[in-house]
């Protein structure tokens, strides 16, 4: 008799009772485990290191701490962080992608869209509402000419970053264009399981915790202009 397989948890912190209260049951009805709740930054990151949640779902706005630095507190975590607020600005939306969260999602998305958003986070994926991804790759754009050390990694001719193979670094130029996985999938001819598991491989060999660092990774080396590779 097979397992089923586990579920994704998740953390859900927002001040607002009656809006937590609603995502909570959105979020179980989906078919998510919501491990904990929290209304405050404080808690936040004391339930959140407690429970190792897949994903954190996280009002900007939380008493006791902002969403950055709550975002900051728990970045030694594998625990995925996606921005729920009723904020668009773009100052609130880089200084979180900049403290670590992997996306940002505004308040006024459809209870189906946000849970989309957390199945995405809990894959990797960074989920941003519209109009948001182009502003957050053009700041990662920007950061990574401003970081000369990264620049300056080692490289070869044959193969930019001699950790990965010739597959997994045409794969991490898609993904520095911005490119959803499925996207990727279609592009390259491969299945959406295939392009996670280059991502998640790429991950580890680098040593980097989530698709923003490897975004910025990317952008830091140029690869989003370089050619794509052929080879498997």
């Amino acid at each position: 008799m097979t397992q089923d397989p586990p579920r994704t948890t998740v953390l859900v912190a927002d001040d607002h009772p009656l809006w937590l209260g609603a995502l909570e049951r959105d979020l179980a009805q989906a078919g998510l485990d919501v491990v904990a709740t929290a209304a405050d930054g404080p808690s936040t990151v004391r339930r959140t290191r407690a429970t190792r949640p897949d994903v954190l779902v996280l009002d900007l706005n939380l008493p006791g701490m902002r969403g950055d630095e709550v975002c900051r507190a728990l970045g030694d975590l594998e625990t995925r962080v996606l921005i729920l607020s009723a904020s668009g600005e773009q100052l609130d939306v880089l200084a979180a992608i900049k403290a670590g969260a992997t996306g940002y999602l505004v308040k006024s998305a459809s209870s189906e869209d946000i849970v989309a958003a957390v199945l995405a986070t809990a894959r990797g994926e960074a989920v941003f509402t519209s109009g948001l991804a182009g502003l957050v790759l053009g700041e990662f754009r920007r950061m990574a000419a401003d970081d000369g050390e990264a620049v300056a990694a080692p490289q070869t001719a044959d193969r930019p970053i001699p950790e990965l193979t010739d597959r997994e670094t045409e794969v991490l130029r898609l993904v520095a264009t911005g490119m959803s996985y499925k996207e990727i999938a279609a592009e390259l001819f491969l299945s959406h399981r295939t392009v996670q598991n280059h991502v998640q491989n790429t991950l580890g060999k680098l040593h980097l915790h989530n698709r923003v660092e490897l975004v910025r990774f990317a952008l830091a080396r140029g690869l989003e202009d370089g050619p794509n590779g052929t080879d498997t």
